[in-house]
């Protein structure tokens, strides 16, 4: 894997990018949970306290993040949506109401992406230029969608570590990719549901050390570093304290860099329309 040529000086980009998906995450599950006040609580949490705690953080480490954000979301809690942004953070599109994606109906997929799409231009007053899909689940209509409506970025595909110009019918589009991966989400650690298959929490510590070692090895290559939070997950008090303190710990090695989503795609396509032009 190729180092990522970053700006002069750094050579490690930092993405802490965050999932506010709210009550959705349970809603999209099962539409029976609408009924069922203790688990949409969880999502709750999300808002009441995750955010709040995450933006203090933020703050009191002066970094700038990338929100994704459904719809639904952004509809029903607009003023902390406009707290995020007076931060200066980012926001993404991440759906209307954090639905699926089904390979299957692509007409559906179009509907729900340009009702999330509406819903957010409406609340944040300009159209997002990134896109995370809700579970980073995709189909062979999404490219389609996110090239029409002239988005910069997605973040959704696992085959690679730095973004990229996405390709399509073996051509070069002008959409950037920024990859992730589940070791680098807070959700296969601590997401807990009796409804759905067992899985343990895993303590703070342990999932600190897994993103300490893959953070390492990604600065000795020179990549792209970008991890996944949901408020409502990482908001807990003693999670919340292990971001604090892996933040610290990114903090210790010189010529890194914080930055957001759009700052990645944008530098990066920027930096290959200037190798089109030297090899004309």
């Amino acid at each position: 894997m190729m180092t990522l040529i970053w700006k002069k000086g750094i050579q490690t980009p930092v993405m802490l990018t965050f999932d506010f998906d709210a009550e959705t995450l349970w809603i999209s599950r099962n539409k029976d949970n609408l009924k069922k006040p203790g688990t949409l609580s969880q999502g709750v949490f999300g808002a009441n306290v995750g955010v709040p705690s995450i933006l203090e953080l933020l703050r009191k480490h002066e970094i700038k993040s990338t929100f994704f954000i459904p719809g639904w979301v952004a509809e029903k809690y607009q003023s902390l949506v406009e707290e995020i942004i007076a931060d200066g953070h980012e926001i993404g599109h991440h759906g209307y109401l954090h639905e699926w994606v089904d390979p299957e109906d692509p007409e559906k997929e179009r509907e729900v992406f340009i009702k999330g799409l509406t819903a957010l231009e409406k609340v944040i007053g300009h159209k997002p230029v990134g896109f995370r899909s809700p579970a980073w689940e995709t189909s062979e209509h999404m490219l389609d969608l996110l090239i029409e409506h002239d988005f910069l970025y997605s973040s959704n595909m696992m085959d690679s570590i730095n973004p990229y110009r996405v390709v399509k019918q073996e051509k070069q589009t002008d959409l950037i990719e920024i990859p992730v991966h589940w070791m680098l989400d807070d959700a296969p650690f601590f997401l807990f549901s009796v409804t759905g298959p067992a899985r343990p929490i895993f303590p703070a510590q342990h999932v600190m050390n897994v993103w300490k070692e893959e953070f390492h090895a990604i600065y000795k290559r020179g990549q792209l570093f970008n991890l996944v939070c949901h408020p409502q997950i990482i908001g807990r008090p003693s999670r919340i304290d292990m971001l604090d303190q892996f933040i610290q710990y990114i903090k210790s090695y010189p010529n890194i860099e914080f930055v957001t989503g759009q700052e990645v795609a944008s530098f990066v396509k920027e930096r290959s329309m200037m190798r089109r032009k030297e090899n004309l």
